[in-house]
């Protein structure tokens, strides 16, 4: 074992470079990555001559300190991940060259990242996407698109259950629309079956699709190809059924010619719907299950986007919410 005027602090930055070395020879690393650990060796060698530390006094307690200090200058979680990744390494190499009797960074995790909140359109502007007419369109593109973009964002569907429901109910099928009784039967993740209600405005659609769907002329020799496009109920123009791939330009192109600020995708839907029921509501519970989440914490992210909702109401409505301008 070395002694610590060996590894001093004013040794470090020559260990740093022989590291270096040993990760661009040995390990092979990118010139872009070696950047990025020569950057993040070199602030952490500033950190030991500020702190009098020579590489082998370096401990868990130090690294945390330090961590710490990066976190309240505003670096991201993620951020601290990567430089601590890049202290970890470096460490280990000293070890193993008998530099230092343990690595100080091994069991130092970084913070978690927060969990981004889900994209949700505001109730009129998904309001103002369902309602949307395209005059542009050919009325059999158009029933079946409106009755696409009603079904995600009334009933909450992933993509993948949209695209797997049939016309009917049968055994083979992954899911089906049971229009007089109001509900759908999906399968989503985990094979798992669920019923969701159908709304007013996605039963109409829904029965305007229907009654078009089948003026599709490739629809016969779909069949042919893929006997399963004619049980699909959402078909393209080539008589297959429709891809998720597919959905999403849909929806995009819906969304832009709304108006609407931003593109939106299928899961925005499924966002807004959980987010406009729940606000509606505040029925944590009956939108777990209508959104077929196993666990409710994966439904409790929901509960921060109704927050800001009430929120946004209060700085709007409540007379103390804001102080009070002076200039008046």
């Amino acid at each position: 074992m070395a002694t610590s005027e060996d590894t001093g602090a004013g040794a470090a930055a020559a260990l740093i470079e022989r590291y270096l070395e040993h990760a661009r020879v040995e390990r092979r690393l990118a010139g872009r990555t070696l950047d990025i650990y020569a950057e993040h060796l070199r602030a952490l060698a500033a950190k030991m001559a500020e702190a009098r530390l020579p590489v082998d006094r370096v401990t868990a307690a130090h690294v945390r300190r330090w961590m710490a200090q990066m976190h309240s200058a505003g670096r991201e979680p993620r951020g601290i991940a990567l430089v601590l990744s890049c202290w970890r390494s470096f460490f280990r190499w000293l070890g193993q060259q008998r530099l230092v009797p343990f690595n100080p960074v091994q069991d130092v995790r970084a913070p978690k990242a927060a969990r981004p909140l889900p994209k949700a359109l505001a109730v009129d502007d998904a309001v103002q996407l369902a309602e949307l007419h395209d005059p542009d369109a050919d009325p059999w593109t158009e029933a079946r698109d409106r009755a696409i973009v009603e079904l995600l964002y009334g009933c909450g569907l992933r993509v993948s259950e949209l695209v797997g429901l049939d016309v009917h109910a049968g055994k083979d099928a992954r899911g089906w629309v049971d229009l007089d009784a109001g509900e759908a039967q999906v399968l989503g993740k985990g094979s798992k079956r669920r019923g969701v209600p159908v709304g007013g405005k996605a039963a109409d659609a829904l029965r305007t699709w229907l009654a078009v769907r089948d003026q599709c002329a490739a629809l016969p020799a779909a069949r042919v190809r893929d006997p399963a496009s004619a049980a699909a109920l959402f078909i393209g123009r080539t008589g297959m059924r429709f891809s998720a791939q597919s959905v999403w330009k849909t929806a995009k192109a819906r969304s832009l010619k709304a108006g609407l600020p931003a593109a939106v995708h299928p899961h925005m839907l499924r966002h807004s719907f959980a987010s406009h029921v729940l606000q509606s509501s505040s029925d944590l519970r009956a939108v777990q299950e209508l959104l077929g989440h196993a666990n409710i914490t994966t439904t409790q992210v929901y509960t921060r986007l109704d927050f800001q909702h009430l929120a946004k109401a209060y700085d709007a409505a409540h007379p103390r919410a804001k102080a009070k301008d002076d200039t008046e």
